[in-house]
């Protein structure tokens, strides 16, 4: 591994941090800019010595330095996920091919973050992804552009028809418009052979983590039972970003 590609898996966990800073404090990012982190109990700043991933939650065994309240658990998992975005994405990619998966796989989890906590998939992470696909398909795959711009097109126009079928049926929201521009910046990275594939694999995914938490924890589970599908989402279209393509029987 080199230099560059050993740098990006060292700044995943501290991306990591980041990324979870930005998801809880969506959508009002009272203090983001310029505000300094502080314990959400206690309301004391945090100093700069207790901020560094993984290692700072480890030595203080999970607690603020200041009134001992615990520390949630989920500010390690996404610092370790972050840097196994890093460590998955440089078994498959090297040189800036890598840079651009981890900048794939990071927003990805942003995106996941952000719909568990709020059902919502934001402008600012899937805009920007959309074009950053597109970006990377005419920078490596110039002669492909057009299938990329097919699949971002086509994966915003199916997925939204989804969701009018729906509203119209049902008569209420069942998929965003978040949804639509997720599939969409999926497309624009795969290109259209893989939007199938994508879908196939985060409902697959949902529908069997739903049923498996539903009866792990006894829940009463409905037609109305609110499901956030940006994360399966998300993992559809990382997975088929890392191995290519699902292939569907023809």
């Amino acid at each position: 591994m080199t230099a560059p590609d050993l740098l990006v898996v060292v700044l995943g966990p501290f991306i990591g941090s980041f990324l979870l800073s930005t998801a809880l404090r969506y959508p009002q990012f009272a203090g983001f800019t310029l505000g300094r982190s502080t314990c959400p109990a206690c309301h004391t700043i945090i100093p700069a010595r207790d901020l560094v991933p993984l290692l700072s939650w480890t030595l203080l065994r999970g607690r603020c330095r200041g009134c001992a309240t615990a520390i949630g658990w989920h500010y390690p998992a996404v610092e370790l996920a972050a840097a196994a975005i890093a460590l998955w994405s440089a078994a498959v990619f090297s040189g800036w091919l890598l840079w651009a998966s981890c900048a794939l796989g990071w927003a990805l989890l942003a995106l996941s973050l952000i719909d568990l906590r709020c059902y919502r998939l934001p402008d600012f992470l899937t805009l920007p992804l959309l074009l950053g696909g597109l970006g990377v398909a005419l920078w490596a795959w110039p002669e492909a552009l057009p299938e990329h711009l097919l699949g971002a097109a086509l994966g915003y126009a199916c997925m939204a028809a989804v969701g009018w079928v729906y509203r119209v049926l049902r008569g209420r929201d069942g998929i965003g418009l978040g949804d639509a521009k997720l599939l969409a910046a999926g497309g624009a990275w795969l290109s259209l052979q893989a939007l199938p594939g994508v879908v196939l694999t985060a409902s697959v995914l949902a529908l069997a983590i739903v049923l498996t938490a539903g009866f792990v924890r006894r829940l009463p589970l409905s037609a109305a039972t609110r499901v956030p599908f940006g994360p399966y989402l998300a993992a559809g279209i990382w997975l088929s970003w890392l191995y290519g393509p699902l292939q569907l029987a023809q």
